[in-house]
């Protein structure tokens, strides 16, 4: 049965286990053999990254045929208006092309960990959080929409893909599962994940 393990990747960490220039790699989390990452998350993102042992679920989580939902948490400079959410959700001009519609809305400030570094904040400038939900996966899609509106991301935070979330995983930690894979993928809904997952990796510093 095909492993996967799912990862609330820190700021500052690549979504691979080795790298030339000493940077922080998941290495550092993970001591399990023989699994990859099924997708990516940028090295200045935090939350959501699976991982796993078996190329057909990898293929099937990344394949843009399938438009397996991530969510995101965004802290925008500013305060964006409900006009300004309904340009995210009907699509933005970027140069690689216009966006699929997504789902987007503003949200209070979530309870999660505090980033180090913080976030740099302008004086006398608020800002918002907002949640996304995209299906696609154009290179820093979510900075380049919310900047391309006039709000750039400070922070980002991918909290799901999927069904799959970060709830109850602290930076740095992980949930090793299992999934019962279906020959034919046609949903996310097909991926039957056993609840006997185990949690490990470190302790909120």
């Amino acid at each position: 049965m095909p492993q996967l393990i799912l990862f609330n990747k820190p700021f500052n960490v690549l979504s691979q286990f080795t790298d030339n220039d000493n940077r922080r790699t998941l290495a550092e989390f993970i001591k399990i053999e023989g699994i990859y990452a099924a997708g990516r998350l940028d090295y200045d993102s935090e939350g959501l990254l699976l991982l796993t042992d078996h190329g057909p679920l990898q293929h099937k989580i990344t394949d843009p045929k399938h438009k397996l939902a991530k969510t995101y948490w965004a802290q925008v400079e500013g305060e964006p208006s409900e006009d300004d959410i309904k340009l995210l959700e009907g699509g933005v001009k970027l140069k690689d092309g216009i966006t699929a519609p997504a789902k987007a809305k503003i949200i209070p400030e979530p309870t999660i960990w505090d980033r180090t570094p913080p976030i740099r904040e302008r004086k006398n400038i608020n800002t918002t959080w907002i949640s996304l939900t995209i299906t696609e996966g154009k290179n820093r899609q979510v900075r380049r929409m919310t900047a391309a509106i006039g709000f750039p991301t400070l922070r980002l935070i991918r909290y799901s893909i999927g069904n799959w979330t970060i709830d109850n995983l602290e930076p740095g930690s992980f949930n090793e599962t299992s999934v019962n894979m279906p020959k034919r993928l046609k949903k996310q809904d097909d991926l039957d994940t056993p609840r006997n997952s185990r949690r490990r990796g470190r302790k909120r510093r």
